[in-house]
């Protein structure tokens, strides 16, 4: 995004009345919309954020240049909001606080930064969080994509095969009389409940996805969801790699902030979405508060590793717990870009050889009674 630095003096006024205009249907938007915020948006915003403070920009007219080059109306109504708490009076964290769009960790990040004076060194870390976040989806969906596709196409070969030509091989051997083995019995079974109930196997997996969105944000749902996911082979450990690494991320953030490490472990168990690792820092926050060491309440839960704990005992015994969780974070990053690529690359082998097994066992049941044809036409 390109700022025009030449802005910065121009009066608000009739921003301000222009935008005095629309306030309440932009509130609406933001409403309807839910989150003004993704946390694409949000990396992009910190990052500005922090280079025009560095640049000797004061947070007032920063807000107002990212404001200006803002095209979507529900973030250029939340940006104005924050402005006019600006302007009122109220520091920024303070304004932030009250919108939902920003979460507590990033809250209490800013109100340090404002604090300690270096708002613009917490908003690049801001910035960086929300890149590795945005970084983890990008693995996770190009694990997934490539395979997903595969998997879909090879369906809808199975689909085809089962409701157009094992049909017509059916019409053969009933015009010739041909004794059917037991599988070609099967195949031919499988496409005649096709024809008949295809239909309610389409509304039996939208309705599937229809439940899904319907309930993705509730307790329950999380729960069996992320428990199962977790128990899935290579990609539940996938998964558990790809929260650990967001975990010890936000945890050298907030060491570098010098939060007290009961308040970080609260502060991380709110904007983690992984439910198993939540319950595990729910626990590891109930052991600290009894007096037992943060190496010890990681150990106590399985879904820490043993690296991860000898390196907080370490950090722990060294006081360096910004650097070894940092240290934390870039191999679980590297970890994590490696399991990515090994998912794709193990999957698509996978389902290629499954469907291929499929589309085998429905060519070997038309073709053997076609031997069998071959012999009493000859």
């Amino acid at each position: 995004m390109a700022f025009q630095l030449d802005t910065i003096s121009q009066p608000q006024q009739l921003k301000e009345k222009k935008q005095s205009s629309v306030s309440s249907l932009l509130q609406k938007e933001i409403t309807l919309f839910g989150k003004a915020f993704s946390n694409k948006k949000k990396e992009h915003f910190y990052t500005e954020l922090s280079v025009l403070l560095k640049a000797g920009v004061n947070l007032k007219d920063t807000l107002s240049l990212i404001e200006q080059n803002e095209k979507k109306k529900p973030l250029k109504a939340f940006f104005s909001a924050v402005i006019d708490g600006i302007v009122s009076g109220k520091t920024f964290s303070e304004v932030v606080k009250e919108k939902k769009e920003i979460t507590e960790y990033e809250y209490y990040s800013l109100h340090i930064g404002e604090e300690t004076g270096t708002l613009d060194e917490v908003t690049a870390s801001l910035g960086r969080f929300f890149s590795g976040k945005n970084e983890q989806r990008r693995n996770v969906i190009n694990a997934l994509t490539y395979p997903i596709i595969i998997f879909i196409t090879a369906v809808l070969v199975v689909v085809f095969m089962l409701r157009f030509v094992v049909p017509m091989f059916q019409d053969i051997f009933t015009q010739n009389q041909v004794t059917l083995p037991p599988i070609t019995k099967f195949i031919i079974s499988m496409s005649a409940f096709l024809k008949v109930y295809g239909w309610v196997i389409v509304v039996f997996f939208l309705s599937l996805f229809l439940f899904k969105k319907a309930f993705t944000k509730k307790q329950w749902f999380k729960i069996y969801s992320h428990r199962f996911v977790l128990k899935m082979p290579f990609l539940g450990n996938f998964m558990k790699t790809v929260y650990l690494t967001q975990f010890v991320q936000a945890m050298a953030l907030l060491s570098a902030a010098k939060i007290p490490v009961v308040s970080s472990i609260t502060l991380v168990k709110k904007m983690i979405a992984f439910y198993p690792l939540q319950q595990a820092l729910h626990q590891v926050e109930a052991q600290l508060l009894k007096g037992d060491s943060l190496s010890d309440s990681l150990k106590q839960n399985t879904i820490f590793d043993a690296k991860m704990v000898a390196l907080v005992k370490v950090a722990e015994e060294t006081n360096k717990t910004e650097f070894i969780f940092e240290r934390l974070y870039q191999q679980y990053s590297i970890e994590v870009q490696q399991r990515s690529k090994l998912l794709s690359t193990v999957m698509e082998p996978l389902i290629i050889v499954f469907i291929g097994v499929l589309v085998g066992i429905i060519l070997i049941s038309m073709y053997l009674p076609m031997f069998k044809l071959s012999s009493v036409l000859g």
